[in-house]
């Protein structure tokens, strides 16, 4: 099986077919597709020196449904061709420092709306019934799904009698934590690109012992699909140093959500019990900021005044 880029195999296998002016968007899409990923077709035509509907031709000659498809493909080329540090400079290297807080807040935006518009309501469903049928959630996540997974587990601790957040420092430290994995329970498997092989094998792991899989990650086509029978889809491909989590986090609180609703008496019963702890115990009491006479004050200052 070849490994070459889809678009780099087409544009190699129709080159010969392709008109002077296809033939110059050709050359400069293999020159500079890290440019041109982020061009409309009117710019891309205008770089290369042709009209802008001889671009949209060209996407639809190559086999595309238009040009946002062939855009599309356009960014998978940038993402497995790039390196992290190469990826920042030509998503960012032309942004005005003023522009990036509101360029970067716009794309994570139209990561949650396209996320949205992808949304498997029955996979989300049945998420939340395996989570709450199982006798235990194991939760793994690796490298910069650690937060994710971290932040899930802490509400489903709220929600159900035994999770499990599994650490990931070695794959042998995940193995030892899984061992007693079994048909009656259920991991949530939390992966984006680059995806990661540990996690992949603990799904592999849990799914051999018959145990449910739960996996959220960016496309129906993920490795971490492999082994799931529910997956949650979250577009996360912001290309840049730093991937976008924002999307997958809000599928995370959808869930948390959803949970919450189908085992409401559960949750306010354990959230009582949690402010009975909090104050017997002074939880908060050194720590906590209070708003008095629109000033904020730290508590334990006037406790210390009290002493």
């Amino acid at each position: 099986m070849s490994t070459k880029n889809e678009l780099l195999t087409r544009l190699d296998e129709k080159y010969a077919k392709l008109s002077k002016g296809q033939k110059r968007l050709t050359d400069y899409i293999r020159e500079n597709y890290d440019k041109a990923a982020f061009l409309t077709a009117a710019k891309l035509g205008e770089a290369v020196g042709v009209s802008e509907s001889t671009v949209v031709r060209f996407a639809s000659q190559l086999g595309y449904k238009g040009y946002p498809e062939f855009q599309k493909a356009l960014g998978e080329l940038v993402r497995t061709k790039l390196n992290s540090i190469q990826r920042m400079e030509v998503a960012y290297g032309r942004i005005a420092q003023s522009e990036i807080l509101a360029t970067v807040l716009q794309s994570d935006i139209e990561k949650i709306k396209m996320t949205l518009e992808s949304t498997d309501q029955q996979a989300f469903d049945l998420a939340v019934d395996t989570i709450l049928n199982a006798r235990k959630v194991y939760v793994v996540g690796i490298r910069s799904c650690a937060p994710l997974a971290s932040f899930l587990t802490f509400y489903l601790n709220l929600i159900c009698d035994n999770v499990v957040g599994v650490h990931t420092n070695s794959s042998s430290e995940i193995f030892e934590q899984l061992i007693r994995i079994d048909e009656n329970d259920v991991i949530v498997g939390i992966s984006f690109p680059r995806y990661s092989m540990r996690t992949l094998k603990a799904l592999e792991f849990a799914s051999n012992r018959k145990a449910k899989v739960i996996t959220l990650t960016d496309s129906v086509h993920s490795p971490m699909n492999l082994y799931s029978s529910c997956n949650l889809i979250a577009r996360s491909d912001m290309a840049s140093i730093v991937d976008s989590l924002v999307a997958p986090l809000s599928v995370i609180n959808a869930l948390v959500v959803a949970l919450c609703m189908k085992k409401q008496n559960e949750v306010i019963e354990t959230l009582e019990k949690l402010e009975d702890i909090w104050d017997e115990y002074q939880v908060y009491s050194r720590d906590e900021l209070n708003q008095v006479n629109d000033t904020v004050k730290l508590k334990y200052a006037d406790d210390e005044k009290d002493g």
